[in-house]
């Protein structure tokens, strides 16, 4: 079994466009293939290790000695090391041992293996992609699914966490046994996506996935790369959709990942101003290489194709535009114009926006975890921008947590941190996520950032929930906050399920149910969610009565939802204005008892041709305390229709 000299995968053109940055499919050439040559079947690697003095294979088929299977470097100096090895299968274990100029013996697991070992060695396994997919009809609609014009409700999770084996709560479930337990959940929530925190192998479970080693192999944690595909492909079954957490901001120094892989900056920045990241100890990507982002890319492209990911949460997008990201005067160098982005990390993400979306269209979804205010980050390439789908809606997230931690006596001071996001909300496409970033780390968790005491706190949070369900964008709800998780959450553990025996958490997830259920039900909430056509205030300034009062709206004249958020403990007698001839009525309240409310009943008891709040006449009605109420204006409904959920579930008025 010796490595067979002039075997190759690659073409003139491969090598030409990886050297270019533009090879966006290297998952097809690099790494080990199974394949057969002259009749023998065998296993092809491929490696990119353009320093190195000498690279072979070793593993379980030569006693992992470095000596046995040296690979070949390639005639025209693309740095790439291959060979094809015969007698090799399925689940063989390898690594690559790579001999550095200095002497020295690196080994290395393959950066593009499709599986890793769960041990200190973290060694490779000769693995497949192959599965067969039965989602044919998801794929072929989910455009509709990821459109702009869709209710995007996505529940954010970490798979180690969710749920765990209740006889050993030490042991993970399998990506199947996670299958059964997740999708019927999820569907009867009513989300119509989930964000899987990064599936990609990592070595440091506190991390949580965010030190990625094996940026092409499902994390073996919880199954195969066929287990995690079985999932996927039971929520798309479900008509549920995948976004995924990918990290292309930096790596670990772990030794069997891509640090000095061949015993030089071969994929981080050599100085370490732009290369080592100082809160995360950390490598980051060379940007300015170009095999490093044909690398980058086809990682994308890799998830997005063999996975059937229908959209990427990009983690960390701040630290990569930012060339002072917390850094200090000193610590780091301008560009070439004296400013402070990193324009290397810009233009690799335009051109991954502009690869992904031209190979994969509109059927996908690109999100930016980003928090400054840098310009155009959802516009598109061709027009300054730097192309992505959506971008999370951070500022909204910080205003409104701060407003909800107030004491309520003291929030007619802080009243338009409320208001705030509607100046800027049409700026970029905007998802608005409660994240799991949120709820860790002494912030407590989103059920004990609420202010007042234990009735007032759920009652907030219903309140909230409202309010981000009816404000303009998509939505992103971290997992246990939908019932009122009460500790912060622990990775190591599961939710804590066992609350939903209490009714005001019971109360709280049917809530949050019902909310998605009315999002996805009523086009008034997502037709315009991305355009200043879908929003409009009734009232912004009732700073005494903490009372916000505002109009969703859809593309038909008469397609109009109106909220009302009473951010105080009284039971309001309210006025507001409406437009001439228009009727309301109640199909909402936060503060139904079967959502552990006090049950105060609100219905419009008056309608008047009075000017009022700037328009010509006025409806008058109960505002329950620290709740959120939703009224539809009527077209054809009879006076005591109810709204229906599922055409089952029926809401009071």
């Amino acid at each position: 079994m010796n490595p067979v000299k002039n075997y190759t995968l690659f073409t003139d053109q491969d090598i030409y466009l990886f050297k270019e940055g533009r090879h966006y499919k290297l998952y097809e050439k690099f790494g080990a293939h199974s394949v057969e040559r002259e009749g023998a079947k065998g296993v092809y690697f491929s490696v990119w290790a353009p320093n190195a003095k000498q690279v072979s294979v070793i593993g379980e088929c030569n006693g992992w000695k470095p000596s046995v299977h040296i690979l070949y470097p390639r005639w025209d100096e693309s740095g790439i090391w291959e060979g094809f090895i015969d007698d090799l299968g399925w689940g063989t274990l390898y690594k690559y041992a790579i001999e550095t100029t200095g002497g020295e013996i690196l080994e290395k697991s393959d950066p593009f293996a499709l599986s890793w070992e769960q041990n200190i060695q973290a060694a490779s396994l000769v693995s497949t992609t192959w599965y067969e997919w039965n989602d044919k009809k998801w794929m072929q609609n989910r455009w509709k699914k990821n459109s702009r014009e869709a209710p995007i409700s996505v529940y954010e999770l970490h798979l180690g966490s969710w749920k765990r084996n209740e006889n050993d709560s030490n042991r993970f479930f399998n990506y199947r046994d996670i299958a059964e337990k997740l999708v019927p959940y999820v569907k009867e929530m009513g989300f119509t996506h989930v964000e899987f925190m990064p599936v990609m192998e990592y070595p440091y479970d506190p991390s949580w996935g965010y030190q990625v080693t094996g940026f092409y192999a499902a994390t073996s944690r919880f199954g195969s790369p066929q287990d995690l595909m079985f999932l996927i492909d039971q929520l798309h079954q479900n008509d549920i959709g995948v976004f995924l957490d990918w990290v292309p901001s930096h790596f670990p120094g772990d030794a069997n990942g891509l640090h000095r892989f061949d015993g030089s900056y071969l994929y981080e920045h050599e100085d370490p101003r732009k290369g080592f990241h100082p809160d995360w100890k950390s490598h980051i990507f060379n940007y300015g290489r170009n095999e490093v982002k044909s690398f980058l890319i086809s990682n994308a492209a890799f998830w997005l194709d063999r996975y059937h990911a229908d959209g990427l949460r990009v983690d960390a997008v701040t630290s990569m535009l930012h060339l002072d990201y917390s850094r200090n005067e000193g610590e780091w160098e301008p560009n070439i114009h004296g400013g402070n982005i990193n324009l290397e990390a810009k233009t690799f993400l335009q051109e991954f926006n502009t690869a992904v979306y031209k190979e994969f269209g509109n059927d996908i979804i690109t999100i930016a975890e980003e928090s400054s205010d840098f310009p155009m980050l959802t516009h598109p390439v061709d027009v300054g921008g730097v192309g992505f789908g959506m971008k999370w809606m951070m500022g909204w997230m910080h205003d409104t947590l701060d407003y909800f931690k107030e004491d309520i006596q003291n929030r007619k001071y802080h009243h338009h941190k409320l208001t705030f996001a509607s100046m800027y909300m049409y700026n970029e496409n905007y998802m608005m996520p409660l994240s799991h970033d949120e709820v860790v780390h002494g912030k407590s968790s989103l059920i004990y950032k609420m202010a007042g005491d234990e009735w007032q706190k759920f009652a907030n949070l219903r309140a909230l929930f409202v309010y981000m369900f009816t404000h303009p964008g998509a939505k992103l709800l971290f997992m246990g906050d939908e019932f009122g998780q009460t500790s912060e959450w622990n990775f190591t553990k599961s939710l804590d399920w066992y609350l939903l025996q209490y009714p005001v958490h019971k109360g709280l997830q049917t809530l949050v149910k019902d909310l998605n259920h009315l999002y996805r039900n009523e086009t008034s909430l997502y037709e315009n969610q991305f355009n200043k056509d879908g929003f409009e205030w009734v009232e912004a300034d009732d700073l005494e009565n903490s009372v916000y009062t505002y109009l969703r709206k859809g593309k038909r004249e008469d397609d109009v939802l109106m909220t009302v958020l009473n951010l105080t403990p009284r039971v309001l007698d309210y006025k507001i204005g409406v437009n001439a001839d228009t009727h309301w009525e109640v199909i909402f309240n936060s503060d139904d008892e079967q959502y552990h409310g006090s049950g105060v009943r609100s219905e419009v008891f008056k309608e008047q041709k009075e000017e009022w709040m700037r328009r010509p006449q006025s409806i008058s009605l109960a505002l329950p305390p620290l709740a959120g109420i939703i009224l539809r204006q009527k077209k054809e409904y009879k006076k005591d229709q109810l709204y229906t959920i599922e055409n089952t579930q029926k809401i009071r008025k």
